[in-house]
């Protein structure tokens, strides 16, 4: 029996049916092992001890409403658990980054996944640009001048928020768009950090791929497709998930990556793939698992929780 917390956003909340966390705390609590549940906010950093206000599972079943059963808030020193799992949303921001600080100092002892000084290291639309022979044509920066010159060159070309996240400020300018300068004056207004500028790739029509991968292999993929009227497949904003086989090209990016993953200690990861194209590299809390074992593929949690006992037990 493992001692496991979660970092994660309130469970209370969740869609029993759709979200990766829950399902990936359901299958670990079917096992046997203890959960306890805490918000990034209730960590606490006592003169070098790490520990959270967090709350031990005591019921969680796939019935929404009445879900989980929670018992009060206890501070626990999280160097005496066996696995932290987190499982926050983004946005990726100083809170998120000092939170990884925090939980870096529970390793090696405590097995912390994903590894968070490399969630610090690699937020997901910079970390992709490590392996640029795989990704579009892709400029991150604040230099108006400099975005201007790139849709000159690559034409019809996404931007977006460098930190953003669930498809949040994603848009789609094509090449003779006279809202360009608007929004690139928007953009520096409103974010202090630089923004992502790509080329469009029409691919994105037939679909975003999501490919998970545990411990660097891949293990499981699905399909979204955006709805009518959409370049974003996210499926909150309407995408909408298919069952899909991947790729000799897939297999390909899989392969390229996967070494990296796993050396960081990025176990649980998800990737996006739109056409031939590596476009994210999802480390903080990928989701897609109920999908991709609803289409009849792979039980992933099941695979992560095998692979983290196998951990555990050396």
């Amino acid at each position: 029996m493992l001692k496991i917390a979660i970092q994660m956003d309130p469970i209370e909340a969740v869609n029993v049916n759709a979200d990766t966390s829950f399902d990936l705390a359901l299958e670990a609590f079917g096992r046997g092992h203890q959960i306890w549940i805490y918000q990034p906010q209730m960590l606490q950093l006592d003169s070098g001890v790490v520990r959270a206000r967090a709350r031990k599972v005591e019921q969680l079943k796939r019935e929404q409403g009445s879900h989980v059963t929670l018992a009060a808030p206890a501070v626990i020193d999280l160097h005496d658990v066996d696995v932290v799992l987190v499982r926050q949303d983004p946005p990726f921001n100083m809170a998120y980054i000092t939170a990884a600080q925090i939980l870096e100092r529970l390793m090696p002892e405590v097995l912390v996944l994903n590894n968070p000084r490399s969630i610090r290291d690699a937020p997901e639309k910079l970390f992709v640009t490590d392996f640029k022979d795989l990704t579009p044509p892709t400029l991150i920066t604040r230099d108006i001048e400099a975005m201007r010159d790139f849709r000159a060159v690559h034409g019809d070309v996404i931007i977006k928020p460098l930190y953003g996240n669930g498809g949040a400020g994603v848009f789609k300018l094509a090449s003779d768009d006279s809202n360009f300068n608007a929004l690139l004056e928007l953009f520096s207004e409103a974010y202090a950090e630089p923004s992502i500028i790509q080329k469009y790739l029409p691919a994105v029509t037939k679909g975003d791929k999501r490919i998970i991968l545990v411990d660097g292999e891949a293990v499981g993929a699905i399909n979204r497709i955006p709805a009518a009227g959409e370049t974003r497949s996210n499926m909150h904003v309407g995408g909408r998930a298919e069952a899909v086989e991947m790729s000799e090209r897939d297999q390909e990016i899989c392969d390229r990556i996967g070494p990296v993953l796993s050396e960081r200690g990025l176990i649980f990861v998800g990737i996006d793939v739109i056409g031939d194209y590596l476009t994210e590299i999802n480390v903080t809390s990928p989701t897609g698992v109920q999908e991709v074992r609803r289409f009849g593929g792979a039980d992933i949690s099941a695979l992560f929780w095998d692979w983290t006992e196998g951990q555990r037990e050396e």
